[in-house]
Order: structure tokens, then sequence, then C-alpha cells
């Protein structure tokens, strides 16, 4: 990491802390639905058998991993770098 500092006015610095509450409650608002995702696939898992369907999602995904462990759905989000 570099050090040093910058100046800019206090329009952009608000913009600034305005965009990093917003990042924030996206974050949230994406734990919340990743939940009741899991949730409602738990539910269809308890009903049938999606196993294949998961399966052919998990190879076309290219943000998240779904794992069906002792019927409970687990929704794994792929780290970006």
């Amino acid at each position: 990491m570099v050090k040093g500092s910058v100046t800019i006015s206090i329009e952009d610095f608000q913009l600034l802390l305005d965009v990093k509450t917003r990042a924030l409650e996206v974050e949230g608002t994406r734990k919340i639905a990743t939940k009741e995702l899991q949730v409602f696939l738990s539910f269809i898992c308890s009903r049938i058998d999606i196993s294949k369907h998961i399966e052919e999602f998990n190879r076309q995904s290219q943000t998240c991993v779904i794992h069906i462990e002792d019927g409970k759905a687990r929704i794994k989000l792929n780290e970006k770098d």
C-alpha cells in the first residue's frame, strides 16, 4: 500500500461517504437475499430431488456455488480478487 495524502473537495468527500454507506446497505441486502434463497432451496430439496439441477447450475454459475448438506442448501459466493 502506498502512503500519502490527497486533497479533495468537501462535496467529493461527502459523495465518497455516501457511496460507502450505500455499498454497506447493498452488502446487507445481498446477505439477506442469500439466506432467503438458501431457505427456499432447502424447502424445495425437502420436496423433490433437485441435485441434477444444482449440479448444472454450479457448472454454469460464475458468481456462486450451491451445496446441499443434510437437506440444507448453502450458497457460497465466489470471492473477487
